[in-house]
């Protein structure tokens, strides 16, 4: 079913899909998608957060200027492939349909927070967490995506990861 998502997404023009064109594609019925997904937006949300896991994943060689800035690259990059702004478009749509929204949403990002978070632990950094990374790198990246045009992965990688650093040094000094 991942499959079929994500190869609906990239057809669509839109960056929308609907239960019954994946349950056709993928050869099974919309009830058996319902009962795991409950809404298109968390099948959706699990689906990309599945590909980004197993395509993207965030490193964690302990250095992590370099760690962040290879992922950032790769973000930024993947922000100009078809159907990747639909992931966000799915959460914003998921994270407003209420409390349990926000739950479904939290539940399919944890994976690629650990990602984040592994790779912080792994370079021994103790003053940023994830949501860190979120706020000053992810954030920025799709939203600019989404409202203007995508960010140029060579020169606003490095950009976004910097002040992330930034932050991190800062706080080290700070307390």
């Amino acid at each position: 079913m991942h499959t079929a998502t994500r190869e609906l997404l990239a057809e669509s023009e839109d960056g929308t899909v609907d239960i019954a064109a994946v349950a056709a594609r993928s050869g099974v019925h919309a009830a058996t998608i319902y009962r795991r997904w409950r809404t298109v937006e968390a099948l959706i949300i699990d689906a990309v957060v599945d590909e980004l896991g197993a395509s993207s994943p965030v490193p964690a060689t302990g250095d992590l200027r370099a760690d962040m800035l290879t992922w950032a690259t790769r973000l930024l990059t993947g922000l100009t492939q078809p159907g990747h702004l639909a992931f966000f478009r799915a959460l914003a749509r998921a994270g407003g349909s209420g409390a349990n929204g926000l739950i479904d949403v939290a539940q399919f990002v944890a994976p690629r927070a650990r990602q984040i978070q592994a790779s912080l632990a792994a370079s021994g950094t103790s003053v940023l967490d994830s949501q860190d990374v979120l706020e000053v790198i992810l954030s920025p990246a799709y939203i600019r995506a989404l409202l203007f045009t995508p960010m140029d992965p060579v020169t606003d990688a490095p950009r976004l990861v910097d002040n992330l650093m930034a932050i991190r040094d800062h706080r080290a000094h700070h307390g």
